[in-house]
């Protein structure tokens, strides 16, 4: 039996390694990108929100190819000058900023919902923006922004890395930053519960 690689969870044996050699072979002409995307589309390898897992994929090629298991093609164009001060700074997203003060009883159901690569995004970004005491800042590689809605609006941001997902019980009496098992969360500072 061959050697077996983890990968994030995964265990990829022999079997899906001459797999990947194969595709790679059929898809010669693919730059890594758009292999790492035709990968996702055959396997079905898709984000809840339905976006294609091409980070995730791309670092499992890179892994395998570092160990020399596969052979991907060469790298066609390199990225130069991507300098995080000269990104643009996320706008402003208006949201309701009246007070939603209540009891948790009344407050309803929290619901929390993935919003990286959707189009409350922006939202999410701009809120860290404003509210978190390090601002926004664009992470690097893979990452996952979550946003809790209650009544319809936002009132808080939980970014996470990688497969940790973030739980946080929000039970706090004043708005703010807070840290809850060494990952942030912001509140909205309209949101008071009791």
């Amino acid at each position: 039996m061959g050697e077996t690689w983890r990968y994030r969870g995964q265990e990829i044996g022999s079997d899906q390694i001459a797999f990947l050699r194969e595709f790679i072979r059929t898809h010669a002409t693919s730059s890594r990108w758009k292999l790492s995307r035709q990968l996702c589309e055959e396997l079905g390898w898709k984000q809840a929100n339905g976006a294609l897992r091409d980070m995730v994929c791309r670092g499992l090629l890179l892994v395998l190819e570092r160990a020399g298991q596969i052979e991907l093609p060469p790298v066609r164009r390199h990225i130069r000058g991507q300098c995080r001060t000269g990104r643009p700074r996320p706008e402003a997203v208006s949201i309701d900023d009246a007070p939603l003060v209540m009891p948790l009883k009344v407050l309803g159901p929290v619901d929390i919902q993935a919003v990286r690569r959707t189009a409350d995004e922006p939202l999410f970004n701009s809120l860290m923006e404003h509210y978190h005491y390090l601002a926004y800042e664009q992470p690097v590689g893979e990452h996952l922004k979550y946003l809790a809605w209650v009544q319809g609006r936002p009132v808080a941001c939980l970014p996470g890395v990688r497969r940790r997902v973030i739980w946080a019980a929000v039970t706090a009496t004043s708005a703010g930053t807070r840290k809850r098992g060494g990952a942030t969360f912001v509140l909205s500072p309209t949101t008071h519960a009791s």
